[in-house]
């Protein structure tokens, strides 16, 4: 007798099964419905291998491969599976799928070709595609061999994780790594009949972009692609972004091809953050010098971001060089701190940033590397009440780290309440008590801004000890100003003054290295607002090493 528990699988699959039939009932078709009738139907043994392939990476599955001490009976299950069509196993299997499902030894015995013995798999692979062989049924190629079987419902599987998940990205394996404690997830209370999609379409028009960025990967030309991904407009504001990044995408394959006119045409039609950016730069290859420094002015004048502003800025003096303008003064901006230090080389193998720790780290002012974990923390822990507020479209599935609008431009026009709520916090210190509270309440639970294996204690209590209430307002403004890019880019290191009640931020950089765009930015937004922040660059001493213990 086989435990209840062995079928683990099985039981968080049908849970998955139930919310998608009761929260997309209206959207399912002939062919969905039947399927979860079917399904229930199917013997307890046949439901349990349906589920382990479909957990699998397929389409083939050969017998001898599927070995599950609870389920004794792989071909009585199977059969249940066929008699469906769920299973095919007269299917033509090509060339390349019989390469990925037999060893070298089996396919010698099948082409009986000692001569490419010393062949890696790949290149014969590659040697018999040149001969234009046909596919034919796993029995044809391997006559008496075991059973073989294509899973023919993969495609209908991806379609039920998509709605139950809301996304392509997660698996039926968040079940199991939820059980197992693995990860551990806020418990936000939405609605039941929470769903990510509202209509079928929106179903169809993910999958289908999501098929484009595959086929773009596989090599497929982009023009074969372009008019795929323009009938994919919709009016889902969440699915408009996801086709704009496609589109993007797109313009950047057709930059790496040299197709100078056809990025322009794809970028004109993208509303992807970056995307005006390169506009300005096939511009210049298309030698439409007044083209771009006019789009690079409006760029300017409105930009997009901040990153936006520091590329632009950076092209400016070439692009009105090109275009015959004169070039403007430029602004002057707070320089930007700089620390040099020699150091002796380590020999063992430890990066900059940590010989540059142990090297400034005293007593009285230790340094902690954090790099982005530790204002990314203060952040999600005081805000976390914010972020995982149970708003209409942001949860709908009990295995999210965030919520699914997170990167969208209007996170924080939807939640502008409950985020004033938690900055009135820093007018007195209420924010040290939340922030408390909720490092100790939720450790562990997952969060897109907090990396609980890169806190302790003493590094909190110093934080809010030693870092003004003005500077955190500084920095979680920032942050929530682009979501996507500013949680990246922070200094390394933090160096605590804890007698003084100060800190100061340092950006490490060894030999040969130099300061990234977003590292950049985050060093002038503090240089512009009084925050003390500067580069160490780190060079070694000559033919000297040392051991750091």
């Amino acid at each position: 007798m086989v435990p209840p528990h062995r079928y683990y699988y099985l039981q968080n699959f049908r849970r998955a099964l139930d919310v998608v039939r009761r929260c997309y009932c209206d959207l399912l078709d002939a062919r969905e419905q039947a399927f979860f009738v079917n399904f229930d139907r199917l013997p307890h043994s046949a439901q349990a291998l349906f589920v382990r392939m479909a957990m699998r990476r397929g389409p083939w599955f050969r017998a001898s491969r599927l070995v599950y001490e609870e389920i004794p009976d792989i071909l009585a299950a199977a059969e249940a599976l066929v008699a469906l069509g769920w299973l095919q196993d007269q299917a033509d299997m090509t060339l390349d799928e019989l390469f990925d499902v037999c060893t070298m030894p089996e396919l010698r015995a099948i082409f009986g070709a000692p001569a490419v013995a010393a062949r890696r798999k790949g290149e014969w692979l590659e040697a018999l595609r040149g001969l234009d062989v046909a596919p034919r049924p796993y029995a044809e190629w391997c006559p008496g061999a075991e059973p073989a079987w294509r899973f023919s419902l993969g495609d209908h599987c991806d379609r039920l994780r998509l709605m139950f998940f809301g996304n392509l990205h997660q698996d039926w394996s968040e079940f199991v790594l939820a059980d197992l404690g693995v990860f551990r997830y806020e418990a936000v209370a939405f609605d039941g009949d929470a769903r990510a999609f509202r209509a079928r379409g929106n179903i169809d028009v993910y999958l289908t972009l999501h098929g484009c960025r595959q086929a773009l990967e596989a090599g497929t030309p982009v023009p074969d692609l372009l008019s795929v991904v323009h009938a994919c407009v919709s009016d889902n504001a969440w699915l408009e972004q996801r086709r704009a990044k496609v589109l993007f995408r797109l313009g950047q394959a057709c930059e790496r091809a040299q197709d100078w006119h056809t990025a322009l045409r794809v970028y004109e039609q993208c509303a992807y953050p970056g995307a005006r950016h390169r506009r300005i730069r096939v511009f210049e290859r298309l030698e439409r010098h007044q083209d771009a420094l006019a789009l690079a002015q409006e760029a300017q004048t409105q930009p997009e971001s901040a990153a936006e502003l520091q590329a632009v800025t950076r092209m400016m003096p070439r692009l009105q060089r090109h275009a015959g303008e004169p070039r403007p003064q430029r602004l002057q901006r707070p320089p930007i701190a700089r620390q040099d230090l020699v150091l002796s080389k380590p020999s063992d193998p430890l990066s900059v940033e940590i010989v540059a720790r142990d090297h400034l780290h005293t007593e009285d002012a230790p340094v902690y590397y954090v790099e982005n974990t530790l204002i990314n923390a203060l952040f999600g822990l005081l805000f976390w009440k914010a972020i995982f507020a149970p708003l209409p479209g942001a949860f709908f599935h009990p295995f999210q780290r965030g919520p699914a609008d997170l990167t969208a431009p209007d996170f924080a026009t939807w939640r502008a309440a409950l985020l004033e709520e938690c900055f009135a916090q820093l007018d007195s210190d209420a924010y040290r008590d939340t922030v408390w509270r909720h490092y100790e309440e939720k450790w562990g639970l997952l969060s897109p801004f907090v990396a609980w294996g890169a806190l302790s204690d003493e590094l909190i209590r110093l934080a809010l000890d030693c870092i003004p209430a003005d500077h955190l307002r500084r920095f979680f403004t920032r942050i929530l100003q682009d979501l996507q890019n500013n949680r990246t880019g922070l200094p390394d290191l933090i160096r605590f003054y804890p007698a003084e009640r100060r800190y100061e931020l340092i950006e490490i950089k060894g030999p040969g290295d130099k300061l990234q765009d977003n590292q950049s930015r985050w060093l002038q937004y503090c240089a512009e607002h009084g925050i003390a922040a500067h580069v160490c660059y780190v060079r070694w001493h000559e033919g000297e090493t040392c051991s750091i213990q």
